[in-house]
């Protein structure tokens, strides 16, 4: 028996960033509605990334 560890991903955005992530999201969900396919994988990554913690951290550029 194989046993595959699941990579985790971090993703840092802006305010703006996580309103078009949304935006598109759900943009793609009505899109597969309307085409009468399946939306289980886009309904998992909405929910991941509406229960995601929000952070705000410092970001530094040189």
């Amino acid at each position: 028996m194989v046993v595959l560890k699941e990579q985790k991903y971090h993703l840092y955005l802006s305010d703006e960033e996580y309103r078009r992530v949304l935006q598109s999201l759900i943009r793609l969900k009505n899109s597969l509605i309307a085409q009468g396919r399946y939306t289980d994988v886009v309904d998992d990554v909405l929910c991941k990334v509406l229960s995601s913690k929000k952070r705000k951290i410092k970001i530094e550029y040189i």
